[in-house]
């Protein structure tokens, strides 16, 4: 990965988009995540699905843990 550090909060509207690119010399995909006021884009060659699945077990951790959260802290849930 290259260096870049960022933050920003996810959003219940938040918006995903993929797409690819199948350009002969540098295929690659676009993970684009974005909100009101910000977009990020991540950019994927070939070579790196294992790191974008690893990325999706992680975001689908952290909705685990945040629904545990939701569940076990009162006043949280709507």
């Amino acid at each position: 990965m290259k260096t870049l550090t960022t933050s920003a909060h996810i959003e219940p509207d938040t918006r995903y988009r993929v797409t690819p690119f199948a350009d002969r010399a540098c295929p690659f995909v676009s993970l684009r995540i974005e909100g009101d006021f910000i977009e990020i884009a991540l950019l994927a060659t070939t070579g790196a699905s294992e790191a974008l699945r690893n990325l999706a077990a992680a975001a689908t951790e952290a909705a685990g843990l945040l629904d545990a959260l939701d569940d076990d802290t009162p006043g949280v849930a709507e």
